[in-house]
């Protein structure tokens, strides 16, 4: 007996140390996605005015770091806030943490270099070697034209600096452990030429982070077989839910039978000079989709995408857009 228990004690002994030796590893051997890149940008006029269509109609970094209004409809963004991030995402929303987006005017990123910059957004690592939860996108800007995020960053140092700071996001355990596995090394790609309109068109639906908003989670991650079918569930105030549409081009749940134009004007209705968001009440039926920003892009981009989603296999999924908070 003595015997049995002594062997039970070093084997509880040794997983233990493996344990300990493996979560060591996580916490200072990743993440490793290289040292930083010794790049200088040059900020030129054509630079800046591409990266302000990016970052306010594509990729929209200005959702995140930017505070909406949730009383209007899609939260339009507040006048006076561009760029100074304090959004906060936590457990309330189904994260594994509490996550604030950083202040990315001149206040709050003038302490990075560009090489800097262009990691953390293509990596996820930020300027102390840090992983970020990849609530921005950057498994999908890594894929990007680096030509695409030298003019993000470029204009992001152009914007008005607002002098704000935040508390530090924070991750629950054991995802302070796991968020280190995420970063991985940037594997660019090339933009492609707009005569080619679904390479194109794929290339802005990487852009836009769609696959995220529009497809169903499981502990946390998307269901990459349900891609674009829709069905994520997002709380609302008041404590609503509401959940993404099908992008599919199902003909019955999702948008086999929207012409271009449909698909289009799905958007432009928001850029209107007569639009004006409509007040929502806590508990009404909101949305998350940044319709005004995304009515902002070029009528022929909107059209690469749209011919892009109607090559995805059709997947039928009815989604119950809204559902009102149980009383």
């Amino acid at each position: 007996m003595k015997k049995l228990l002594k062997v039970l004690g070093y084997l509880i002994l040794f997983i233990v140390v493996a344990i300990g030796a493996f979560l060591t590893y996580l916490k200072t051997a990743l993440p490793n996605v290289g040292d930083a890149e010794d790049i200088k940008i040059e900020y030129t006029p054509e630079r800046i005015e591409r990266g302000r269509y990016l970052a306010n109609s594509v990729s929209v970094c200005m959702d995140c770091h930017s505070t909406r209004d949730w009383t209007k409809f899609s939260g339009p963004l507040t006048e006076g806030t561009l760029g100074q991030g304090g959004e906060t995402f936590d457990q309330s929303f189904g994260f594994p943490g509490k996550y604030i987006s950083r202040n990315i005017t001149p206040h709050g990123i003038s302490r990075y270099t560009d090489g800097e910059l262009f990691r953390v957004i293509t990596t996820g690592v930020n300027k102390e070697g840090e992983a970020m939860f990849p609530l921005m996108p950057y498994l999908y800007y890594g894929k990007m034209d680096p030509e695409d995020i030298y003019s993000i960053i470029a204009y992001v140092r152009t914007l008005e600096p607002i002098q704000k700071d935040w508390e530090k996001s924070t991750h629950d355990f054991p995802f302070n452990f796991i968020v280190n596995t995420i970063p991985q090394k940037a594997t660019p790609g090339k933009r492609p030429d707009k005569s080619d309109q679904l390479a194109y068109g794929a290339y802005l639906v990487n852009a836009s982070g769609c696959i995220e908003c529009h497809t169903q989670v499981e502990k946390g991650q998307i269901v990459k077989a349900l891609a674009y079918s829709g069905g994520r569930e997002f709380p609302m105030m008041g404590g609503a839910i509401v959940r993404s549409s099908n992008l599919t081009p199902d003909k019955e749940t999702g948008i086999g039978v929207w012409t271009e134009d449909m698909f289009i004007q799905r958007f432009k209705i928001y850029a209107d000079s007569s639009y004006t968001p409509e007040t929502i009440a806590a508990g009404e039926f909101n949305t998350i989709m940044p319709w005004t920003m995304y009515a902002t892009m070029e009528r022929e981009d909107l059209a690469a995408i749209y011919a892009y989603l109607k090559t995805i296999t059709p997947m039928k999924n009815a989604v119950t857009k809204f559902s009102a908070a149980a009383k």
